[in-house]
């Protein structure tokens, strides 16, 4: 499939072609769905914590004697039914990651981009450079060309590129290396540069 290169000065420079295996896969709603899933699991951090029984600070003396006051038998103070008890099966410190196969993996990232180019939201520049790192440059090439929530990935980021585009709400921007489905699904525009597309083809082929 052949796509115009443009350059961020919305000029058309060249043609590429894209291949097909890559950025022509059939649309898979639910691979994508369990990719995002296995992205945002992994990146939980599970630090949340309750005590048990056995943390909490508090005498190990029995509140009163078992037979005789009436009222129901107590063994701790530090019982879950106490004020200022433990809490019974709260969460603890864990990795919430899951596994997922390399080849799911490979496809998602696959599909991720091919419904991108479906629909049209799939653009070929020919470099993501800068000669300054002034945002207000920038956010002017950005509106020119209608990219208001864009997802630029390159071969290898330039750095005023990068640091004009750090300040820019919903502009995201990251090495061909760090490509990602959720990233590439929660902006509307992805822009590849032509070395990201050689690179994502060697890669995923």
């Amino acid at each position: 499939m052949k796509t115009n290169v443009i350059s961020l000065d919305n000029q058309t420079v060249g043609e590429i072609e894209l291949a097909d295996e890559v950025f022509g896969v059939d649309l898979r709603t639910d691979i994508l769905h369990r990719m995002v899933n296995w992205q945002l699991a992994k990146r939980q951090s599970g630090n949340h914590k309750t005590k048990g029984v056995s943390e909490i600070s508090g005498t190990t003396k029995k509140p009163f004697k078992q037979k005789g006051s009436g009222n129901a038998r107590q063994g701790s103070l530090r019982s879950p039914q106490f004020r200022g008890g433990a809490v019974i099966f709260g969460p603890v410190v864990r990795s919430h990651a899951h596994d997922m196969p390399k080849k799911v993996r490979k496809l998602a990232l696959k599909v991720a981009l091919s419904a991108k180019a479906k629909d049209g939201k799939l653009i070929v520049i020919d470099t993501a450079k800068t000669d300054t790192a002034k945002t207000k440059d920038l956010a002017t090439r950005l509106a020119t060309l209608g990219w208001s929530s864009v997802l630029v990935i390159d071969g290898a980021v330039d750095g005023n590129f990068a640091l004009a585009s750090r300040n820019l709400p919903h502009v995201d921007v990251l090495p061909q290396v760090g490509a990602n489905v959720y990233d590439i699904l929660r902006r509307d525009t992805l822009v590849l540069t032509k070395d990201a597309v050689q690179a994502l083809e060697a890669r995923l082929k």
